[in-house]
């Protein structure tokens, strides 16, 4: 791998980004609605029967949300992304250059990842300073979960792309490849109480990692031990899903 190389690829990649304003919004404004969507529906039921005062829903949910879309948003534009360079012709012009597959998947790792960065850095700034997050650990730490989601959900979509043969099909892989990690990462229930078999597939999920980090944060003051396992195997499995990209990556669609 060549890091002129890969850099100009990063940088292309973000030229190309500037002026796609959709895209764009899609990746930073997008999830930041949600969150603020789903604040505001939360806020409904402020009572646990009678007057009561109950804990904010959002307090439990919302950082688990911050794990999940970025990951989703950025699965979405980047793999629809590379498989428009591809059925395009530009991939297949930019392989004949010397410029090797792993040039190419670092570029697009490196100009998504700096979109990550601001994608996380907004996100978590509007939950925890505008929409009330309590969070009782470090909002760094939070920060770095949402960061090395969206890097996977990159390095996710850069991964799919290789086996779609347009742009419907490749959204077509996010019920097969979101939605499973979706319904078993804890969100909805928790994973110690599932059937056996599907906390065994849970526990091989990527993202039932990125929800238990946030989770982490989001009740200890202090770094424990298993929030580090929890980002260390989202990060694993991003660079794991970035070499199988290089790998599989082709020149042109069939």
């Amino acid at each position: 791998m060549n890091p002129d190389r890969t850099l100009a690829t990063a940088a292309r990649v973000l030229r190309q980004l500037r002026h796609d304003p959709r895209s764009i919004a899609l990746m930073l404004l997008v999830p930041c609605l949600m969150l603020v969507l789903l604040r505001y529906v939360f806020d409904a039921s402020p009572t646990c029967g009678g007057e009561t005062p109950c804990p904010s829903a959002f307090d439990g949910i919302g950082a688990s949300l911050l794990g999940i879309f970025p990951l989703i948003t950025m699965f979405l534009v980047t793999s629809i992304a590379t498989l428009r360079e591809r059925t395009s012709g530009t991939l297949e012009r930019l392989l004949a250059m010397p410029l090797g597959k792993a040039d190419l998947i670092a570029g697009y790792a490196l100009a998504f990842g700096l979109v990550a960065v601001v994608q996380s850095v907004l996100a978590t700034g509007l939950a925890l300073w505008f929409l009330g997050l309590d969070v009782i650990g470090s909002p760094w730490l939070l920060l770095l979960v949402a960061l090395l989601d969206a890097l996977l959900g990159t390095a996710l979509g850069l991964f799919v792309s290789a086996f779609a043969a347009s742009e419907f099909q490749a959204v077509q892989f996010m019920p097969a490849v979101i939605f499973p990690q979706l319904l078993l990462c804890g969100l909805f229930t928790p994973r110690d109480r599932m059937a056996p078999a599907l906390e065994a597939v849970s526990d091989a999920l990527p993202m039932s990692y990125a929800v238990d980090g946030m989770n982490q944060v989001l009740r200890h003051t202090d770094v424990t031990a298993d929030f580090l396992r929890d980002a260390l195997v989202v990060a694993g499995c991003a660079v794991l899903v970035l070499a199988l990209g290089a790998a599989t990556l082709r020149r042109r669609t069939a």
